[in-house]
């Protein structure tokens, strides 16, 4: 009786032990994005770019010798506070190791508020771009691969000029994200000596737009800068302003860029132009190859950032040899930044190795990683107008 008592329990260690050392060697990387909303047509292919530099680091053996990596996705809605605060604590409930989301800036700061402050988790936002996160108090959880709107309020000036617009009018999509980015143009180009003949919110949701254009109309400008969503009242602006025949170019800042706002505006958008978070190089190049071979849209918005964010995650842990938040978070922006050698898309294997041997990386990625200040991206721009139904890349900044 006596050596069955032993046995069992040695069994039972034994079991306990393979458990802990199996869950140990799984990591769980929340995506937040709004699969519903505004910018639904562009969290898909998010989505997938996050999980494939999971598959990556999970197909090298490299991570904390032999981790799996797992992802668990939420809906963030975009604009909806709730859906998305309950979707972070439920990621959390579900023991994820770090956050990737969320997407848009105004849900950002809530679950960052509400859900990972609380919680002590470190979120990576490939997408959200409110100036108002810069200063957000963090406790350092909060980092960024896509710049703040601050940069592209400076960017979007400097493109505006350059194509001879003297004057603007304004409209922004009535949150967080629109009120940011359209403070940021507006300062910007006044400051460099353009017009801004009115700044008017609008609200998403709407099936008329016709009051709206209205009062923009009347304002005048050479051009209409419409900072909303590509799948929501931005698109809907569009339309009633081309309906009136009160414009017919308009300047498109990163929410309104995606492949779905041609397709839902038709020729009449074609000369449009404006800009989105973007490099080129080796990185992207590398990146476009490789989600193409996964099967999904490389070159969508706000993809390669959300490569990156996931990659900069396993990198970091690696780095602190550590899924424990609270640890690895000390060490993203030492991933991220030179000294080091160089890392590109398709080399998170041979990264991981370097860490643990030791070595200094600077990881580049698919968007041309570069941290600053209170880890946000120091952030190149992908200058890009609609021809033939397309949106075309004509440039960076």
């Amino acid at each position: 009786m006596k050596k069955m008592l032993l046995a069992s329990t040695a069994a039972a260690l034994v079991a306990t032990t393979a458990f802990a050392d199996s869950h140990a060697k799984e990591v769980k990387l929340g995506i937040e994005f709004g699969f519903t909303g505004p910018i639904e047509s562009l969290t898909g292919p998010m989505a997938a770019g996050a999980e494939l530099a999971m598959k990556e680091v999970t197909d090298s053996g490299m991570l904390l010798d032999g981790a799996t990596v797992t992802s668990a996705r939420a809906d963030s809605g975009c604009i909806d506070n709730g859906l998305a605060v309950s979707g972070g604590e439920r990621l959390i409930a579900e023991g994820i190791n770090g956050l990737i989301g969320a997407d848009c800036s105004g849900v950002t700061g809530a679950v960052l508020q509400n859900v990972a402050i609380p919680n002590g988790m470190v979120m990576i936002s490939p997408s959200a771009t409110s100036p108002g996160l810069t200063t957000m108090e963090d406790n350092g959880l909060f980092f960024r691969t896509s710049p703040s709107d601050a940069r592209e309020g400076e960017v979007m000036a400097e493109i505006l000029q350059e194509r001879g617009v003297k004057s603007i009018a304004l409209t922004y999509t009535n949150n967080d994200y629109g009120k940011g980015l359209a403070d940021a143009i507006e300062s910007s180009f006044k400051a460099i000596g353009g017009e801004v003949t009115i700044v008017a919110a609008h609200e998403d949701g709407k099936a008329d737009y016709s009051a709206e254009v209205g009062a923009l109309a009347s304002a005048g400008g050479d051009l209409l800068v419409v900072a909303g969503y590509l799948d929501q009242g931005g698109a809907g602006i569009i339309k009633s302003a081309l309906d009136a025949g009160a414009w017919d170019t308009f300047g498109l800042p990163g929410g309104m860029i995606g492949e779905n706002l041609p397709k839902t505006i038709g020729p009449d958008l074609d000369g449009s132009y404006g800009q989105i978070a973007g490099s080129q190089g080796n990185g992207i190049e590398t990146f476009t190859k490789m989600a193409e071979e996964a099967g999904f849209d490389g070159t969508s918005p706000y993809t390669p950032e959300s490569y990156d964010a996931a990659a900069l995650f396993l990198l970091a842990m690696q780095a602190a040899n550590s899924t424990d938040p609270a640890v690895y978070k000390e060490k993203i922006l030492e991933v991220a930044n030179a000294p080091g050698v160089e890392i590109f898309p398709g080399e998170l294997g041979k990264a991981l190795e370097l860490i643990k041997n030791g070595e200094d990386i600077d990881y580049v990625g698919a968007s041309a990683v570069e941290l600053i200040g209170p880890g946000e991206s120091a952030g190149t721009y992908r200058m890009i107008e609609v021809k033939n139904g397309v949106n075309e890349t004509i440039g960076y900044k």
